[in-house]
């Protein structure tokens, strides 16, 4: 006969990251979200190509020296022919939307024939415009530092959320069946958790992984090679930010989890969390042309994961800055998982009413 030997503490945990990844992998509905999900990010990155792609020219015919002035002009496909009933012609037929014709008398020094409308789109784009100089040629499109904002906020909320909750969801599950006093004669309550949120990162991990890949593809098959390159470090930034803010926040759903003993529970012990994940989407979108909030929000360690990738994607962080906040973010990041692994060793087998805070944190 011989004597049971214990697994070591790093046995225990990957056995438990193993086990939290074959079932959220066993799930249909975490496949068929995931699926959505990655379907609805590559169909918008190639429909914004397609749009930007397919801008229509318009059809125009010219003659003489009008011909130069209407292939200087962006937008237009020239047709030249060789006199003004040519051109005429054209038009009737409906060919072209409408023909540009030398004309001495005009402030430009053409005109323009239509069948029985104005083109007033053609018009404005023979309209003369002023020189404009930009002062700052290199400020990020509001409208694209919009949608930035959505995408940062959006990805960090929606995994920090999906992996959070079922983290939360599992700790209590397993308290409710009494399937963790089996577990716990075997492993460590230490390594019960940390193998809940390794697993769990890892499978945020490769969903962010993905998500990038995809989106990376799609900007590249549609010709938004640029638009990925203005991307690329923040990007970057994010997934390292995301990595260690991902694990804070799943050791505080774990911890918080552990106070209570029924499904029922779970929204109300974890709400203080959900609030934090919430806070920085809500931000980031509401206040992405603010540098003085979005410079409070990248050393906050919370909102860090997505505060400082947006401000590396506007130009406004120094090269240290997200250095800096990654430091300030790892110290976080330990302390919360020394308290939480407080929290969830001292409350774990405690079950039936909602244990106290204060008591799960007594030694």
């Amino acid at each position: 006969m011989t004597d049971y030997k214990e697994p070591s503490f790093a046995n225990s945990v990957t056995l438990v990251a193993t086990r939290e990844i074959r079932m959220k992998l066993r799930s249909k509905a975490f496949l068929i979200s995931t699926g959505i999900l990655m379907l609805a990010v590559l169909a918008s990155v190639l429909v914004g190509g397609l749009l930007s792609a397919t801008t229509s020219k318009t059809d125009v015919a010219a003659t003489g020296a009008a011909v130069t002035f209407a292939e200087a002009i962006p937008g237009l496909n020239v047709t030249a022919v060789d006199s003004v009933d040519a051109a005429k012609k054209l038009v009737r037929e409906g060919t072209v939307e409408a023909a540009i014709i030398p004309a001495e008398d005009s402030g430009i020094g053409v005109s323009v024939i239509a069948l029985d409308t104005v083109p007033q789109s053609l018009v404005a784009q023979l309209s003369t415009s002023p020189k404009v100089e930009l002062l700052d040629p290199s400020a990020v499109n509001p409208v694209l530092a919009y949608f930035a904002a959505i995408a940062f906020g959006i990805v960090f909320f929606m995994s920090a959320m999906t992996f959070g909750t079922t983290i939360a969801q599992s700790v209590v599950e397993e308290k409710q069946t009494r399937i963790v006093e089996i577990l716990m004669s075997t492993i460590s309550v230490r390594a019960l958790m940390a193998g809940k949120v390794i697993g769990n990162s890892i499978l945020a991990f490769a969903q962010i992984a993905v998500i990038a890949g995809l989106a990376a593809i799609g900007l590249t098959l549609t010709g938004q090679s640029s638009l990925l390159a203005s991307f690329g470090p923040s990007i970057a930034w994010f997934v390292v930010f995301f990595v260690f803010g991902f694990v804070m926040i799943a050791a505080l759903y774990a911890a918080t989890a552990s106070l209570v003993s029924r499904q029922e529970d779970v929204g109300s012990a974890t709400s203080p969390v959900m609030i934090l994940v919430m806070l920085p989407y809500i931000l980031v979108i509401a206040f992405n042309d603010n540098p003085l909030v979005l410079a409070i929000m990248s050393y906050v360690p919370f909102s860090a994961p997505v505060g400082m990738p947006m401000r590396v994607f506007l130009g406004e962080a120094a090269w240290w800055e997200p250095l800096l906040s990654l430091a300030v973010l790892l110290v976080t990041t330990a302390a919360v998982i020394v308290l939480g692994s407080r929290i969830y060793s001292n409350a774990l087998l405690r079950t039936g009413a909602r244990v106290k805070l204060s008591e799960a944190l007594a030694r």
